[in-house]
């Protein structure tokens, strides 16, 4: 294979790669959702290979679980996964600001597309367009672990970010979106960090961790409350296979633009 043959495939299986994750992220493959290596390559009409690896690059991330007999299918979050995942970003962020001259470069003029990513996020989030949000609040996350003078802490955190928002938007679209559940501080922080405020950081940083600990110990609440009803009830009725089962419809035809609200490349 030439050097030309291999690039083209790397940019597909990446092409692949970020369509998929853009239907995951915008809650179109849905949690247990299953399909093979050969039911993607003939929706996209591609080859096996380039899917093969991107399929395996998103269970990497932790978005896909593999089976070598039943193929891939989307990952399902728990409560206790998101609850794991908003404790460790805690801990790693309390500690790069622990000694932020050894561990973070602020530079300024990285913040002013960081503060339109900020303003975006947050419009979004007040119109309750939850695409956009999750778009935008990727890139603002995202730019600001730029600063982060460790790159593995920086992918670490983005790939937390993303399997939250994996676990969130399905719950979202069926309870909706309000200030109970949304946290809408991305332009504070950015302000405490073009200061150099070091204790306003701390502070926003600890409001965005216990506001979504606080959601998780309602979810918690309420799909233990579920589980109690269902169980007095004598279970649900329906598919044991449930929406998500083999015989699910499969993606949309083709890569979406990299253009797309969803996005997080």
């Amino acid at each position: 294979m030439g050097p030309s043959a291999g690039v083209t495939r790397n940019t597909l299986r990446q092409q692949i790669a970020d369509a998929l994750r853009d239907e995951v992220l915008a809650g179109r493959l849905p949690p247990g959702r299953e399909f093979t290596v050969k039911q993607i390559a003939e929706q996209y009409g591609v080859s096996a290979t380039p899917v093969r690896e991107a399929l395996f690059d998103l269970s990497a991330q932790g978005l896909l679980a593999s089976d070598q007999h039943r193929g891939f299918q989307v990952r399902e979050f728990t409560v206790a996964d998101y609850r794991a995942m908003a404790e460790a970003r805690a801990l790693v962020v309390e500690g790069l600001f622990r000694n932020p001259a050894e561990r973070v470069a602020v530079r300024p003029e990285g913040l002013a597309s960081i503060r339109r990513r900020a303003a975006e996020a947050v419009r979004a989030a007040k119109g309750g367009d939850l695409d956009v949000l999750i778009g935008y609040d990727l890139r603002f996350w995202r730019e600001l672990g730029q600063f982060v003078l460790n790159p593995y802490i920086a992918d670490f955190l983005t790939r937390l970010r993303v399997q939250a928002w994996v676990f969130a938007v399905h719950r979202l679209r069926r309870d909706g979106m309000d200030e109970n559940v949304l946290w809408f501080g991305h332009e504070e922080l950015v302000e405490a960090i073009a200061r150099g405020d070091r204790e306003q950081v701390h502070a926003e940083m600890r409001s965005y961790y216990a506001h979504a600990l606080a959601w998780a110990d309602r979810l918690e609440a309420r799909e233990a409350k579920g589980d109690g009803e269902q169980n007095a009830e004598g279970g649900a009725e329906g598919n044991a296979d449930g929406p998500a089962g083999p015989g699910s419809a499969m993606p949309p035809q083709s890569p979406q633009s990299p253009e797309s609200p969803g996005h997080c490349a």
